[in-house]
């Protein structure tokens, strides 16, 4: 016998769960018993349970187990056939046909059905029904057959009878008792779907063997029917092993009752056929009972299977939801301590940065300084600027970069600053760098400026990287309501292999030890991020030695902007600014710019010395730090909004190293008029001063025309 799924007996690895051996031999033993005194007593059998028995033994013992089991019912169908006084050739025919039975049942079982024989799977049911059972039987009754007509030939008539009433026992008997027995073998695997409590399994219990007792207890009518709602109900609410006991008990009632000539199928009327006037008219009628009781269980077993499944799937559903739940709070806390993390790193590592760029820029400015030195200032400063940008990128790829917030932008001197740190970079390493402007495509347009920005750098940045001669040319063309950019080098172009994971987080097309470019590969995941946030597209076109072409599409149509006049330079106004940092260092570098523009200046350390300050003195501005000791920066600009006068009036710049879109909301929600990220510099101070300055004034005359 081939080994796999072909078997026989059960594989050994298996958890034996179940009946003793004994106990399955002593059921073959009653089987058998009742069939035999069925028979004598009545001259009438209505199912032959034994097979049905030693098939569910081989089916759940294993395999020593069921060995000895097989062998002992077989030698007492042997012998029960000898103390039946069957010639020699029907005692070991009966028994071999029983044995050929279980065998052919049990291969096709376990080749079907599966190793676990899950009885509580309808389909499982369904196979071992028709793809098992039928066929076993089947053979075993044409064989019987056979050797009927070889050894004592009768009428085909009665010959046909016997063999369909033979076939309807054994197969009715191999329905409902085998798969009965394996499910209160596993009944362990039900715990969990027990729905009813012990008085509602008593309830339903009564009703049905009230229903069944009253079907079978008369003569006068054929109420079959009156048994199937208790039975319904009860396969829906209770456990299969519940409802496999439940058709045992009816099948017990209906057949004591039809033997002793009670119950609606002795109503049955039957055809007057001389050839089976030797026929008892109670074995002409079983073919009802047996009807019947297949019915019973073709409508129980499976309704009580798809009601367990049913349970089981929406126990593993709520199981499943309850994971996803903790799974998503988990995620969501863990969203909120990398958000924290993320603005911790951001204010710890800009605040630092802010001194070496700070001071590196005021150098640069130090008439006293030579050439030489104004050379390590500058080289001092653009490491600064390009550690700044590196962190910037980190924090934006982490954190997903907000919003899109589109404004009215100048073309020009968007993508002039933009590719401003790339075309110095070309300069230096004797490169061309060519920006041309279509026509249409200058102007102001409706755009994220500052994702536009960031994505014309990275490519341009990318472009020079990769480019050892020749050069990079940008152009900027405008087609209806979108903007092209097409990013050209000369470089060594890139590979069908690295060109599939151009756009991917930390991928470089060198990761070697050796290569010879630098960079952490955020760059252009980044500007894909922006590009694809702003529902643009960018393709690229690249072949080794041939350079790199990337192309940005990006909606931006073309606005108007009204021409507005210059403002005064901050430098030709005489005012006065508090500066609140608890940085020591930060303060005496904010106050050496500002006294670069011609401003008196004033300190405090702590929100709460600045709102004494402003309600003290008379200021025109407040450079305010966010995160500070005593007070931090947000609560002291609601303290000073909520004061009496003029005081509750003036701007408020946040000067802070929070940075993240959610800080910038939040202090202009507290009431600051502008948002500067550290680190800064002289130019980016003024302008933010000034802008700072003009959205005081127009907050003031909106409360003021309130």
């Amino acid at each position: 016998m081939r080994r796999g799924r072909w078997r026989f007996f059960r594989h050994d690895a298996g958890l034996e769960a179940g009946a003793p051996p004994w106990l399955y031999v002593l059921l073959f033993v009653a089987a058998l018993s009742l069939g035999q005194w069925s028979m004598a007593a009545l001259h009438a059998t209505v199912m032959w349970p034994a097979n049905a028995v030693l098939l569910a033994a081989v089916l759940q013992l294993p395999r020593d187990k069921a060995r000895a089991v097989l062998i002992g019912c077989v030698l007492i169908n042997l012998g029960s056939n000898i103390v039946r006084g069957d010639t020699p050739l029907f005692v070991f025919a009966n028994a071999g046909l029983n044995l050929l039975q279980v065998a052919v049942a049990t291969l096709l079982a376990r080749r079907l059905c599966g190793a676990a024989l899950d009885m509580r799977r309808p389909k499982r049911l369904f196979r071992f029904a028709v793809g098992a059972a039928i066929p076993a039987v089947a053979l075993t009754t044409v064989l019987s057959g056979l050797i009927v007509l070889l050894v004592r030939p009768m009428p085909l008539e009665v010959l046909n009878f016997r063999l369909h009433h033979l076939f309807d026992m054994e197969l009715l008997a191999m329905m409902i008792v085998t798969p009965a027995l394996l499910l209160v073998a596993r009944r362990h695997r039900f715990h969990h779907d027990a729905q009813a409590s012990r008085v509602e399994v008593g309830v339903l219990v009564g009703l049905m063997c009230a229903a069944a007792l009253w079907a079978f207890g008369q003569t006068t009518a054929p109420i079959l029917f009156i048994i199937f709602p208790p039975l319904i109900l009860l396969a829906f609410r209770l456990s299969p092993p519940w409802t496999a006991g439940a058709v045992g008990l009816i099948s017990v009632i209906a057949v004591g009752a039809t033997l002793i000539g009670s119950g609606p199928v002795v109503l049955t009327r039957l055809s007057q056929d001389p050839a089976l006037a030797s026929i008892p008219a109670v074995m002409r009628q079983m073919n009802v009972l047996h009807l019947f009781l297949l019915t019973v269980m073709a409508t129980a077993l499976p309704i009580t299977t798809l009601s367990t499944e049913r349970r089981r799937l929406f126990a593993r559903l709520h199981d499943r939801t309850e994971t996803a739940l903790a799974a998503l709070q988990r995620a969501e806390k863990a969203d909120a301590a990398k958000s924290r993390f993320l603005a911790m790193m951001s204010h710890e590592m800009r605040t630092p940065l802010t001194g070496i760029t700070g001071y590196a820029d005021l150098l640069s400015r130090h008439p006293e300084l030579d050439a030489e030195g104004r050379r390590q200032v500058e080289a001092v400063h653009q490491c600064g600027e390009a550690m700044l940008r590196l962190i910037e990128d980190l924090l934006e790829v982490s954190s997903g970069g907000g919003e899109v917030v589109s404004k009215p932008v100048d073309m020009r001197a968007l993508v002039d600053e933009a590719v401003r740190p790339a075309r110095e970079w070309a300069t230096i390493r004797g490169l061309d760098f060519v920006v041309d402007y279509l026509p249409g495509a200058e102007g102001a347009a409706l755009t994220d400026g500052r994702r536009l920005r960031q994505i014309l750098h990275h490519l341009g940045s990318n472009a020079v990287k990769f480019t050892g001669r020749g050069g990079v040319r940008i152009q900027v063309e405008r087609r209806d309501d979108r903007l092209r950019f097409e990013i050209h080098d000369t470089g060594c172009g890139m590979t069908e292999d690295v060109l599939a994971g151009v756009f991917s987080l930390f991928e470089q097309a060198d990761a070697t030890t050796r290569r010879a470019h630098e960079g952490a590969g955020v760059g252009l995941a980044l500007a894909k991020t922006h590009i694809d946030r702003m529902g643009g597209a960018v393709w690229v076109e690249s072949a080794p030695a041939m350079g790199t072409t990337f192309t940005v599409e990006i909606p931006a149509p073309a606005v108007e902007v009204a021409a507005t006049p210059d403002a005064l330079p901050v430098q030709d106004r005489r005012m006065r600014v508090l500066i609140v940092d608890d940085h020591p260092s930060n303060r005496d570098l904010m106050r050496i710019m500002l006294e670069a523009a011609d401003c008196e200046t004033a300190e405090a350390c702590d929100g709460r010395e600045a709102v004494d300050a402003v309600r003290a003195g008379a200021f025109d501005l407040v450079l305010m730090d966010v995160r500070m000791p005593v007070m931090d920066g947000v609560a002291a600009t609601r303290a000073i909004r909520a004061l009496e006068g003029p005081a509750a009036e003036i701007a408020v710049l946040a000067v802070t190293a929070e940075a993240m879109p959610e800080d910038v909301a939040r202090c202009l929600t507290a009431g600051m008029d502008a948002h500067l990220a550290k680190p800064i510099t002289q130019a980016k101070l003024y302008a933010a001063m000034d802008q700072a300055m003009d959205a005081a004034e127009h907050r003031v005359d909106d409360v003021r025309a309130a």
